[in-house]
């Protein structure tokens, strides 16, 4: 990573979070050159036994931890709160996401940190209001925001997507967050706590911006824009992914799928029209998909300059000779693990350092402690 890229070198970060949602928020700043310890329990970041996983690291770990020292302290006892009270005021960034009220008890609180120290609290569904006690998770705040509702399956039943989504935005909102937070110190005169408060509530529903826009505004459902924008499956088995934004597309694409007949039909003239006949034109343009392979379908689409490309599985897109070609994956080197592959850090370019085993850095941090 280009070392210009790097600007908070002296920036310490004290990365109290588990799973997702704050160790991306801290590894990113990791990545931009901040000393980043992270803070775990005897048993680990429960992230740390998810998935692909051996000697207490697992994929999950590599893709959220890269570049940090991990500590860890009891906090159940007094000698494990006290040190980590010690690292908390030592901290530039304190990123905590224990349920709202649990970080004050344990010495992690804002009242533990710096004056001038950037406060992140990462919950739910924030630290104050009547669900604030509630338990979430990714599966919860996506179907909490909505996004469950407009994900609906050929099933007819809503579904959560499969990526963690909720927990990525949290992690990219946080980041800028605390971006903001730290340029922000910069023009005061005088020390000043900056405390963030962020939810995988908001977060999740700041996907939805427009949708719930147009919800909001029209008082009901909101019919999708751009019928027949969707995913077809082809002759071959595999899916296209074919959308439109403007009305000629619709055009173009009937020409390129060859249905001159839904061309020319009123019902399919503009795209109010065509959602209020939708289950008729899906059947029309589903039929025609069926009569190629994805391939040809892909070719000759993107050959109109259509928007629309294959269904790729990861495995597929890590395969891309543009990925290959631009880089946008790397490979880390885990000892634990081998080799993990992983896309860039959009912006920021490649991030090869590698993820702490647990426990790791405790003796080296708690050296640097004042006695």
């Amino acid at each position: 990573m280009d070392e210009a890229m790097r600007p908070y070198r002296g920036i310490r970060v004290l990365d109290a979070g588990q799973g997702i949602a704050g160790p991306y928020c801290g590894m990113m700043l990791a990545a931009c050159g901040a000393d980043v310890i992270k803070l775990e329990p005897a048993e680990g970041d429960w992230s740390r036994g998810l998935g692909s996983a051996r000697d207490g690291v697992s994929v999950m770990t590599v893709a959220f931890n890269r570049g940090k020292r991990s500590v860890v302290l009891d906090l159940k006892s007094d000698h494990g709160r006290a040190a980590a009270a010690k690292l908390a005021a030592r901290a530039d960034v304190l990123i905590e996401a224990f349920r709202p009220g649990v970080a004050a008890r344990i010495g992690l609180g804002p009242e533990n940190a710096k004056p001038d120290a950037v406060c992140l609290s990462i919950s739910g569904f924030g630290q104050s209001g009547p669900y604030r006690e509630r338990p979430c998770t990714d599966s919860v705040a996506q179907a909490f925001s909505g996004f469950v509702a407009l994900n609906a399956g050929a099933d007819g039943a809503p579904h959560k997507a499969g990526p963690f989504i909720a927990d990525m935005a949290t992690g990219i909102h946080a980041f800028a967050a605390v971006q903001v937070a730290l340029a922000a110190r910069l023009q005061d005169s005088a020390p000043r706590q900056r405390i963030i408060d962020m939810s995988l509530m908001a977060a999740s529903a700041n996907l939805l911006t427009h949708q719930i826009g147009e919800w909001g505004y029209q008082g009901k459902s909101a019919a999708p824009p751009n019928a027949p924008a969707g995913a077809y499956q082809a002759a071959d088995g595999a899916w296209v992914m074919v959308t439109l934004v403007r009305e000629p597309e619709w055009l173009a694409i009937c020409d390129v799928l060859d249905i001159p007949d839904a061309k020319a039909d009123p019902r399919f003239a503009s795209f109010p029209l065509r959602w209020e006949n939708r289950e008729a034109l899906y059947a029309i343009v589903r039929a025609a998909f069926a009569k190629r392979d994805s391939t040809d379908w892909v070719a000759r689409l993107q050959g109109a300059r259509l928007l629309a490309d294959r269904v790729n599985s990861p495995l597929d897109w890590l395969a891309n000779e543009h990925v290959v070609a631009t880089g946008a994956a790397t490979r880390i080197a885990q000892p634990q693990l081998g080799e993990v592959p992983l896309p860039m850090l959009p912006g920021l370019g490649h991030f090869h350092a590698l993820a702490p085993a647990l426990g790791q850095h405790t003796a080296e941090v708690l050296a640097e402690l004042p006695a």
